[in-house]
């Protein structure tokens, strides 16, 4: 079984899309996952892949990562209907609000999810209702929303949630907590250390890559 996972971009639920009639034209049991903010949704590209993606009754997921905000926008401000899965609904395909700030709970959707699609139940759509705590960039001032709002989030982080819920469950203790930390600690140690003995690209090898055919570099 195949999960071919695209980017964030709203151009990639084109590819998506693609990927999964590949699937079902090989008659492959793989699916296609695509991932996307919910300003993707605004763009055609959404609707139309969306349409397709059921009229051929294609194996495809898509995952919407719901933050509320598109960049700067927030979701009210630009859609009026901000609830997702709604939208994908109008195009007869199932969807589900799921927790995104819940590990678990998103595993779980996802498995039930993706069951039914390699079923042969066509497209899915998960809209995992999140929140970003940093600026989109380190150009953005944050001016569309108030700490308070960021402070109020960071007590549903998904991380401390989910290692909560690993300790209460017993499946994870302190000592592989000091494990973990310890092995990630040197892992970025060993990154940033490679990064700064680095050298410089030659500019000879700019180019290279870059041009195919007669006549390339």
């Amino acid at each position: 079984m195949v999960a071919r996972l695209i980017g964030l971009a709203a151009p990639a639920i084109i590819l998506a899309v693609g990927l999964a009639l590949a699937e079902k034209m090989q008659q492959r049991d793989g699916i296609a996952a695509c991932f996307f903010g919910e300003g993707a949704v605004a763009e055609g590209e959404f609707h139309e892949s969306l349409n397709l993606a059921e009229l051929w009754r294609l194996p495809v997921l898509f995952v919407c990562e719901n933050n509320l905000y598109a960049m700067g926008t927030r979701l009210e401000r630009s859609e009026s209907q901000p609830d997702i899965h709604i939208k994908a609904e109008s195009y007869n395909v199932p969807a589900e609000v799921v927790d995104g700030m819940d590990v678990v709970a998103v595993e779980a959707a996802t498995r039930r999810v993706s069951a039914t699609i390699r079923g042969g139940g066509g497209p899915a759509l998960l809209e995992c209702r999140t929140y970003r705590f940093r600026a989109h960039s380190m150009f953005d001032p944050q001016l569309y929303r108030d700490r308070a709002e960021i402070e109020d989030w960071k007590h549903r982080d998904p991380i401390d949630r989910l290692a909560s819920w690993m300790r209460e469950t017993g499946v994870l203790h302190d000592t592989d907590v000091t494990a973990i930390e310890a092995q990630v600690d040197a892992e970025i140690t060993q990154a940033v250390g490679f990064a700064e003995s680095g050298h410089w690209e030659p500019i000879a090898e700019l180019a290279r890559d870059v041009y195919a055919g007669e006549g390339a570099p």
